[in-house]
């Protein structure tokens, strides 16, 4: 068995000698598949202690400081203050994310990581014009550049071994087969809120005294990039608030992913 997924089993107390050990992919697919079984029963505070003790450094936090992005932020800076959190600034958000992002850094006191597209908008847009405009592929096309590759550079620079997302099952139907903890290529894949309601978020931020997002009032229940970002109102269901419903998720929480992981 490999030393990492050793590492998840004897933290679960589960001897070596007794996981399934064939090769390195069903090593580690066994121990995620009995971690993810513990962890059903847990709360999101012990499942970020569990993370934060048994699995590798560096830890950091990914958040888009969207509608609900007070609850994990919070959650992960009172049992590791200095997290860092992995903030993509594509120079196309609302103006309030940016003052809310301003607002939980200052009450948080957050190690903010900004990461950018290595060509700014005005370059982009000069080159490539308005992708986003173009329908499914210049969506994708725009993502990838804006998204996916400032994301997975944030995860190579700061040498991440564990990463935290606040993604839940209800906010879309592509998020209801994710599990607690994955494998995304070398990186172990947090979700402590996975299973949480929206009534749980509510509850956690009044209990705590945290505020939702500027637009959450307005009827922004997703909040990304100004130009394919939509409010409720706008549309017929809530698939449809991002995207202009041809697509829900802008490819980051796939990074890693491979056709052997289950």
């Amino acid at each position: 068995m490999t030393t990492q997924a050793s590492a998840v089993s004897s933290s679960l107390g589960v001897h070596p000698c007794s996981a399934i050990a064939f090769d390195e992919t069903r090593s580690l697919n066994a121990a995620t598949a009995r971690a993810n079984e513990c962890l059903k029963t847990k709360t999101a505070q012990e499942r970020v202690a569990w993370a934060l003790d048994k699995l590798p450094a560096v830890h950091i936090l990914s958040s888009s400081f969207g509608a609900q992005a007070a609850v994990c932020l919070h959650l992960l800076t009172q049992q590791q203050s200095d997290i860092p959190v992995v903030f993509l600034d594509t120079g196309y958000l609302f103006p309030e994310t940016y003052q809310f992002t301003d607002q939980l850094q200052r009450r948080l006191k957050l190690n903010l990581r900004v990461f950018r597209p290595a060509r700014s908008p005005a370059w982009q847009e000069a080159r490539n014009g308005q992708r986003w405009s173009r329908g499914l592929d210049g969506i994708e096309s725009y993502n990838r550049e804006n998204k996916v590759e400032p994301m997975q550079r944030a995860l190579g620079e700061l040498g991440v071994g564990t990463w935290f997302s606040g993604i839940r099952r209800v906010q879309s139907s592509g998020r209801q087969q994710r599990s607690f903890v994955e494998r995304r290529g070398d990186v172990w894949k947090i979700h402590p809120i996975l299973d949480w309601t929206d009534r749980d978020v509510h509850q956690y931020l009044k209990e705590f005294d945290l505020p939702y997002h500027p637009l959450w009032e307005k009827g922004y229940v997703s909040i990304g990039d100004v130009h394919t970002t939509r409010s409720i109102h706008e549309v017929e269901d809530r698939e449809q608030t991002r995207f202009f419903g041809l697509k829900r998720e802008c490819g980051i929480h796939d990074i890693g992913t491979l056709s052997k992981e289950s």
